[in-house]
């Protein structure tokens, strides 16, 4: 079986144990997730859950509201049932669980990405409606998520260690060398054909920012999640987790990032057209 058959079919199965309650609120069980994470025994996935859990109290989330402790029904042979403890996971939850996996097993990876990409395709949806937003308006709205998820993934790297501008500079270089395929920031400006002046994440359309954005969440779990200490560590730790998001690209046969055109207007352009378009400034 084919990488990208693996992925589909994981998919599949992550949609296919999700339920729905009355109220129209997705959720899954954390017995049967564990299953689908092929942990041999519940009491094995325990452990994730509670990382997980610490991961949501760190990020500034209640507990509660992502893990709920319930009571399910479980068949034990011939059609008698019993009750079983288990957790009602959100989404949220999820991935918070999937990041504390195994990223070697397939099932575990195709998760991570799964449970990521769908959380954050959620939050768009629900802040934005994203899927009905122009182009141009796909790109401010990723972009200015990305200047507040580097101003957090700046914090958890000072806290390993890179403290200076350039150390930081260097650390942002890493990362973009594992998703450019060994680019650096004066490579991509090379590729692209951008000028010095130009910043590189105001020159991206939707899709390219997506990927940037996916590589800072990711890289800023994980140096918080394994308490990474070490400018070289955690310069090692933003190059393999952009190139582990440029491999899912590839898996689903995507464009390579440094392939990706380079929209006709910049960032700033867009929001000097949106600001002429408000109302009081004289212009429709």
């Amino acid at each position: 079986m084919s990488k990208s058959s693996i992925e589909a079919k994981a998919n599949s199965t992550f949609e296919g144990i999700r339920r729905v309650d009355t109220e129209g609120t997705e959720f899954w069980l954390a017995r049967q997730l564990a299953r689908v994470l092929e942990y041999s025994e519940y009491r094995h996935f325990l452990p994730a859950i509670e990382r997980a859990k610490e991961a949501c109290k760190q990020s500034g989330y209640a507990v509660d509201d992502h893990f709920e402790d319930v009571l399910d029904m479980v068949e034990i042979g011939s059609g008698a049932l019993r009750k079983v403890d288990d957790i009602r996971l959100t989404r949220y939850a999820c991935y918070l669980i999937v990041q504390n996996g195994d990223p070697s097993k397939p099932v575990i990876a195709n998760g991570q990405t799964y449970f990521a990409l769908q959380t954050r395709r959620q939050e768009l949806k629900d802040a934005a409606k994203f899927s009905e937003l122009s182009e141009d308006e796909r790109r401010l709205a990723i972009r200015n998520d990305l200047a507040e998820h580097n101003k957090a993934l700046s914090s958890a790297a000072k806290g390993a260690g890179v403290e200076t501008p350039i150390d930081y500079a260097i650390f942002q270089d890493h990362g973009y060398k594992g998703l450019y395929g060994g680019l650096g920031a004066k490579d991509i400006h090379a590729v692209k054909g951008l000028k010095k002046s130009h910043k590189i994440l105001d020159h991206m359309g939707s899709t390219e920012l997506a990927a940037n954005l996916f590589r800072a969440t990711q890289t800023e779990e994980k140096l918080k999640r394994e308490g990474i200490q070490g400018k070289t560590h955690a310069n090692r730790t933003h190059h393999e987790v952009g190139a582990k998001v440029r491999q899912t690209i590839k898996e689903l046969g995507g464009t390579m990032p440094e392939k990706m055109p380079v929209p006709d207007k910049s960032i700033q352009q867009i929001e000097r057209e949106k600001a002429k378009q408000l109302p009081g400034t004289g212009k429709a």
